[in-house]
């Protein structure tokens, strides 16, 4: 009789979540959150917070729709015959953080919700799940920690995060030169988000000669973990805002007071969207859950993405576009761009051309692709093709000044620009 009440009494406690699982007494790395509400329209972003971490590295994160038992018993791994896909390198911001922790921005793209949303339709479950593999470094073994994505409309019981921002000036123009002492046009930021909360910030400047932000000091607030948060680099501050965002999915933030912007001095700019962290209850990870700090990290506002700077040019105009040297203006030297996606190039203009010609070529030096624009024009976007020319890694390139014989007068030293693949 007792050999029967133990197994049921073992069954009871179990359902309760009084007595672990043989899973949850081998399983030492723990997530949170553990489960979250995403957007099966679209993609989301959720910051997680895993630990503790010992003698573990973090392996592959996979999404899938049903999971299987590890073994041995470390943890549920996700059935292979269910999984929509992989954490992609370009959205992978993870790193080590606290005291034995590691965070995760997992990046949901549209493609992985869309196969769930489309299993869904087939009678699947309306959840699905987010894996990490933790390999042991010192032999033992490896670890699975998932958590449970529910699909839902991206509304408000959903995380607070962004998922697109785009910078741009009320002037549809590439690039945008301006004489010194000339007024700016507006500036906005059209936002994609999921959920609801509070969107808070700044907009700062980068002022030329000043060190350029690097793609770290591009992420928001809460992208990064607890203790890099306040150390990104700052520039001049122009303004603050503070909004309380609806569940709608799409803001457009007003940019700062034009005349607040700095354009006496000739050189380059940027213009940065700073955005704070700020209290979200459907994404905050509890790091004492996790054994990897006090308290709880709010996560309002996260990005899986930096968000890139608006440029202007001081020095230019129809009063002063003309200038003694050729120059390039951008993309800045080592600039790093996604293989595929145009790219604007721009140089200064000299009185005596009557032609320009822009040149392309390999780290070998072979020549890729040029292209002749008339005098007047001081940029070119790179058309969509060129992509299956230049292949993957580091591309040359320079600007030669023709007079009206197609003779070089002038020629600015090759600049390197690296391109990277988005997968």
């Amino acid at each position: 009789m007792k050999k029967i009440l133990i197994p049921i009494l073992s069954l009871f406690l179990l359902a309760l979540g009084l007595f672990p699982s043989a899973a949850q007494r081998n399983q030492g790395i723990k997530v949170a959150p553990n489960g979250v509400n995403v957007n099966a329209n679209g993609s989301t972003v959720v910051l997680l917070t895993f630990g503790p971490l010992t003698s573990q590295a973090p392996a592959e994160g996979c999404w899938c729709g049903e999971l299987v038992s590890a073994t041995p018993d470390v943890g549920f791994k996700c059935d292979l015959a269910t999984i929509f896909g992989c954490l992609p390198t370009r959205f992978d911001l993870s790193t080590r953080s606290g005291s034995g922790g590691f965070t995760d921005v997992m990046t949901i793209p549209n493609s992985v919700t869309r196969r769930a949303y489309q299993a869904a339709q087939e009678g699947a479950a309306s959840s699905f799940f987010y894996v990490r593999r933790f390999i042991n470094t010192k032999g033992g073994r490896d670890e699975y920690v998932s958590v449970t994505c529910r699909m839902g409309s991206g509304g408000a019981r959903s995380v607070f995060a962004l998922t697109d921002v785009k910078l741009l000036f009320a002037i549809n123009k590439p690039v945008l030169i301006v004489s010194p002492g000339d007024k700016l046009p507006p500036i906005k930021a059209e936002i994609a988000y999921n959920g609801t909360g509070r969107l808070k910030g700044r907009w700062e400047v980068v002022k030329p000669g000043e060190e350029l932000p690097s793609a770290r000091d591009l992420l928001t607030e809460a992208t990064l973990p607890l203790e890099e948060r306040g150390t990104q680099q700052r520039y001049t501050q122009i303004s603050t805002f503070n909004y309380l965002l609806p569940p709608t999915g799409k803001f457009t933030l007003p940019g700062p007071e034009a005349s607040n912007l700095p354009n006496t001095v000739a050189g380059q700019y940027l213009v940065l969207l700073r955005i704070e962290a700020t209290d979200d209850k459907e994404g905050d990870a509890n790091l004492a859950a996790v054994g990897v700090g006090p308290g709880v990290v709010h996560s309002g506002a996260v990005a899986g993405f930096p968000i890139p700077p608006l440029r202007y040019l001081v020095g230019g105009g129809p009063d002063a576009q003309l200038t003694s040297e050729l120059a390039l203006l951008w993309p800045a030297e080592n600039d790093i761009r996604e293989l595929g996606v145009a790219v604007d190039f721009s140089w200064t203009e000299i009185e005596q051309a009557a032609f320009y010609r822009l040149e392309l070529g390999d780290g070998q030096g072979r020549a890729i692709f040029s292209a002749l624009v008339l005098s007047g024009t001081r940029t070119y976007r790179s058309p969509a093709w060129l992509k299956n020319r230049v292949g993957d890694g580091n591309v040359r390139w320079r600007v030669l000044a023709l007079d009206q014989n197609g003779s070089s007068i002038s020629e600015t030293p090759w600049r390197t620009l690296r391109l990277t693949r988005s997968d």
